[in-house]
C-alpha cells in the first residue's frame, strides 16, 4: 500500500494497494521479526525493503485510489476474527490453569483449593464468557447494520477482549509457577499474542478514544 496521488483533496484517495510479486527485482525479505522471542505472532510478519521494484498496473486492486477503501473494509471482519481466536486462547489457558491446581499441592492441600485459585478461575470465566458476549454482539450488528455503523461495538471488543486474553494467561502463567514462563508451556506464547493484539490494527487508546467520541456524541445537544 502505498500513496499514488498525494494532492487528491480527499485524502481516503490518495492510496492504493497494488500486488507485487515475491520474486520481483528488488525486493529483499531482510528477516522474519520476533515478537517477546516467538516468530509468526500473531500474524507471520517481516522486514521487507523495496528498491525500485516494479509491478504492472494491472496488478493494482480494485482500482487506484482505493487502498484506504480496501483497507478500511478488512478492519472489522479482522478484529473479530482476532478476538474469536483471543476468546479460544484464553479458553484454553483457563483450562491448563484448573487441570494444572487440581494436580498440585501446596501449605497441604491443592492448589485448586487455595482461595486465590478459586477467585482467579471465576473471575476468568467471567471475563471470557463478557468478551465472547460482546464479539457476538459486535459479529451481529456487522451483520445487520454494516462495520460503519457498528463501528464502536467493534472498538469496544479490540479493546476488551485482548486486554481479558492478557490477564487470564497471566493468571494461567502464575498457577504453573516458573514452568509458566517457559517453553515447555504455550502460555508465554499466549501471554505475548494477547498483548500484541493490543496494538495490533490499532492501540488500546486509538479505540478508547473512538468509543468516548461515541458516547459524547450521542449528547451533542446538551
Amino acid at each position: 500500500m502505498g500513496k499514488t496521488d498525494p494532492d487528491n483533496p480527499d485524502r481516503h484517495k490518495q492510496q492504493s494497494m497494488i500486488l507485487v510479486p515475491m520474486d520481483a527485482p528488488g525486493v529483499t525479505v531482510v528477516r522474519p521479526l520476533p515478537i517477546f522471542g516467538f516468530y509468526g505472532l500473531p500474524d507471520r510478519a517481516a522486514e521487507v525493503k523495496f528498491e525500485d521494484v516494479r509491478a504492472p498496473a494491472s496488478n493494482i486492486l480494485l482500482g487506484e485510489g482505493r487502498g484506504f477503501e480496501i483497507a478500511q473494509g478488512r478492519l472489522g471482519p479482522g478484529r473479530i476474527h482476532h478476538c474469536m481466536r483471543l476468546i479460544g486462547m484464553a479458553e484454553r489457558a483457563l483450562e491448563r490453569m484448573c487441570r494444572r491446581t487440581l494436580t498440585r499441592v501446596a501449605f497441604g492441600k491443592k492448589i485448586a483449593e487455595q482461595g486465590v485459585t478459586l477467585e482467579r478461575v471465576a473471575q476468568a470465566r467471567i471475563l471470557i464468557e463478557q468478551s465472547r458476549l460482546l464479539t457476538l454482539h459486535a459479529a451481529h450488528r456487522m451483520d445487520t447494520v454494516g462495520n460503519k455503523v457498528a463501528r464502536g461495538e467493534i472498538a469496544m471488543i479490540k479493546v476488551a477482549v485482548p486486554a481479558m486474553a492478557c490477564q487470564v494467561a497471566d493468571w494461567a502463567i502464575q498457577a504453573h509457577g516458573a514452568g509458566g514462563v517457559s517453553d515447555d508451556f504455550p502460555l508465554a506464547y499466549a501471554y505475548a499474542a494477547a498483548r500484541t493484539l493490543r496494538l495490533a490494527d490499532g492501540p488500546d487508546e486509538v479505540h478508547r478514544n473512538a468509543i468516548a467520541k461515541l458516547e459524547f456524541g450521542r449528547y451533542a445537544d446538551v
